[in-house]
């Protein structure tokens, strides 16, 4: 959530930015809103002074004996407190429309942020290793896990529908070692806290990270207040909602599944398990003072990347341009993977600092130098997509016989297996 002071204090250079982002500002709705806030807010002020000068005048009066005047003041004073019960009353219900749109409005992105409408003009800032060279025509990871045993789509749609993969044997195998490789990695060398969070949240949560009320059609929900999570930056980012938090910077993570309706999708990578309803996801999150984010995300990052140089794939860094870049972000970097089956460079990690937006809206605080309270900064990344790390290796270290050469470092987690298939 955005701080009104930016809004009230430079309105047209708050919606120049957000404009990057593809967001128009209605600025003429918040000035009438804030017109009416102030106007509301000095009608109390006056009323109460009313009120306060009238009381000290019953006073006087009883004390002078003169009781008629007495009771003439405090019906005066009764009707004063009815006029301020009703303009508190209108000043809640603008306050909590005002919020309520506030809830609505995209983080300001970075200066560093390029402009640009799509993913195509998002900024490629390195490329890490190279394109693996096979002498045979390599295929994609359905054709290689099917061939194996190792997926079932049919049975998965039997039981749950479209978007959802039943894995079997070895290929389930593997993605299990890849969760554990990746949450060794991140304890064990990155300094992150493992943590097993709730896959049910209230909405409070999702409000609190962004989620809501924006996004609910991406949400599956159980019943009147609780839904499956997006993502584990959900609940760790909650662990700090509503309190004060001196003990910085944390780095917490968690393997979890995921849950997305996937309803902006609109078809796309309806082949494999690329897009799908459920998937696992090993979440990095930070929470850090101000002045440590900017940093913190560089580092968050190269945890992210640490994971692909290990498995020895090839990838790329790329900066998002406003038109690409979430909701919640002010800036993000995407590490996008090369998957032989599509010839092309695929998302499989998204790492966004977002400033104070989230801790606005959960009300997360740390202290200044000064010990008063300011509210902290989030920040998020997958270390990696499961799921999509699973393709990845699939694809990039298939041989010409079908089977699929296992990483040297996910043997150990293989029981020493070197080839799967």
């Amino acid at each position: 959530m955005l701080d009104p002071k930016l809004l009230r204090a430079d309105l047209d250079a708050t919606a120049a930015r957000l404009a990057v982002k593809g967001y128009t500002l209605d600025v003429a709705r918040f000035q009438a809103m804030d017109a009416s806030r102030k106007a509301l807010q000095a009608d109390m002020e006056a009323l109460q002074n009313e009120r306060k000068l009238g009381s000290k005048e019953v006073g006087a009066l009883m004390k002078a004996g003169d009781t008629a005047g007495a009771e003439a003041q405090k019906a005066k004073m009764s009707a004063i407190g009815d006029k301020l019960d009703s303009a508190k009353a209108q000043f809640d219900a603008l306050a909590e429309e005002l919020n309520q749109w506030m809830m609505e409005i995209p983080n300001l992105p970075h200066p560093s942020v390029p402009e640009g409408q799509d993913e195509n003009d998002n900024q490629e800032l390195r490329v890490v290793g190279t394109k693996p060279e096979f002498d045979f025509e390599p295929v994609d990871h359905v054709t290689l896990a099917e061939n194996m045993g190792g997926v079932d789509f049919e049975k998965a749609v039997a039981v749950s529908g479209s978007r959802f993969a039943v894995l079997a044997g070895q290929v389930a195998r593997l993605h299990r070692a890849l969760a554990q490789f990746m949450l060794d990695t991140h304890t064990q060398e990155h300094g992150y806290q493992e943590a097993y969070v709730p896959y049910l949240v209230q909405s409070q949560a999702l409000l609190g990270t962004g989620q809501l009320p924006k996004f609910e059609e991406d949400l599956f929900k159980t019943d009147s207040d609780h839904y499956l999570i997006p993502t584990a930056e959900v609940p760790l980012t909650n662990l700090v909602r509503d309190s004060i938090v001196e003990d910085l910077p944390q780095q917490w993570v968690a393997h979890t599944p995921c849950f997305r309706s996937e309803a902006g999708s609109y078809g796309r990578d309806t082949r494999g398990m690329f897009r799908q309803h459920q998937f696992d996801k090993v979440e990095l999150v930070w929470l850090t003072r101000p002045e440590q984010s900017w940093e913190a995300l560089e580092t968050l990052v190269s945890h992210a990347e640490a994971i692909l140089k290990k498995l020895g794939l090839h990838y790329r860094v790329v900066n998002l341009c406003g038109g690409d870049l979430g909701f919640g972000a002010a800036k993000t970097y995407d590490i996008e993977v090369w998957l032989p089956g599509q010839q092309n460079f695929r998302e499989i990690s998204s790492c966004s600092n977002t400033e104070d937006f989230q801790a606005r809206r959960m009300q997360a605080r740390t202290r200044n130098e000064q010990g008063k309270p300011e509210y902290l900064h989030s920040l998020n990344g997958s270390g990696l997509a499961v799921g999509r790390c699973l393709i990845a290796v699939l694809e990039n270290y298939q041989l010409a016989d079908g089977r699929v050469a296992v990483p040297e470092v996910l043997q150990p987690y293989m029981g020493g297996l070197t080839h799967i298939g």
